[in-house]
């Protein structure tokens, strides 16, 4: 029996950025789930704020070189990985020079958030797919983590739902209380489209694409939800229940990983009742 494999997909971990909540989930759940029999590979974007050096990143060349067009404009995908060796994982991050060589996350030093978060995302997830396809690797669950990972559910359920890699992928959404406040920009729901994806798929965030909104968008094309904090947006937790999707309570440090593991054990199963 081959060992399932789960493909994480995170806007932060730990210890490549200072440590939050998601940053450590990021960073432990892999290994824990890796621990427990199946294999994985985990992916963040490469912010510019990450010492390359101390933490010893290096460009994968046979990755690297793709280009994407994002609104009409030409952005090289550069593939870049480094190694937890304490944990016997890799991270795999995303790069461009034009959005992630800013030596911020997502705002900056004001703290207000980047005009172009909308196509740093759309560019973050599909590079991230674009890379899982050249490595030939088929996850059987993609586990997602913070909003600037939404847009993961919606291309692998529509522009990639074909594709022999992600035909029987099932999604998972991690919803955490990482919430902005201003709406991303006006056009994000056209600038989404691609092949196999239409406006009306994102229709969630056509007339505003708020945080809440990002987040049924994420809801609407993932096959379980899991609440990743204690507290989460009112509108969104509501949202999760009017789903009628498997969902997973929020769990604590000490307990996690496990209710974790059967969680996916059981979305693979298609067993919502254990869930």
């Amino acid at each position: 029996m081959k060992k399932a494999r789960v493909l994480y997909v995170s806007q932060e971990i730990t210890p490549y950025l200072d440590e939050t909540p998601m940053g450590h989930i990021a960073r432990y759940l892999p290994q824990g789930i890796q621990e427990r029999g199946k294999e994985i590979r985990t992916f963040m974007p490469r912010y510019g704020c990450i010492n390359e050096r101390r933490n010893q990143l290096h460009e994968v060349i046979r990755l690297s070189g793709m280009n994407l067009i994002i609104n009409d404009t030409d952005h090289p995908l550069i593939i870049k990985v480094a190694s937890i060796q304490a944990a016997r994982m890799q991270v795999y991050f995303i790069d461009n020079e034009e959005f992630f060589q800013r030596k911020f996350i997502l705002t900056d030093k004001k703290g207000e958030y980047f005009a172009d978060n909308d196509e740093r995302m759309i560019f973050f997830a599909r590079g991230v797919i674009e890379t899982v396809k050249k490595l030939g690797w088929a996850p059987d669950i993609v586990h997602c983590h913070g909003w600037f990972t939404a847009l993961m559910p919606l291309y692998l359920k529509k522009a990639f739902r074909d594709n022999p890699l992600f035909s029987d992928t099932r999604v998972i959404y991690s919803v955490y209380d990482d919430q902005f406040k201003n709406p991303l920009h006006k056009d994000f729901h056209k600038k989404v489209v691609i092949d196999g994806v239409d406006k009306k798929d994102a229709d969630a965030v056509a007339k505003a694409p708020t945080f809440a909104n990002l987040s049924k968008l994420a809801i609407d094309h993932s096959d379980a939800v899991i609440k990743g904090a204690a507290e989460i947006d009112s509108d969104v937790e509501k949202y999760i229940k009017k789903s009628g999707k498997p969902s997973l309570a929020y769990h604590s440090k000490e307990d996690y990983i496990d209710a974790y593991s059967k969680f996916y054990d059981a979305v693979l199963a298609e067993e919502p009742s254990l869930v």
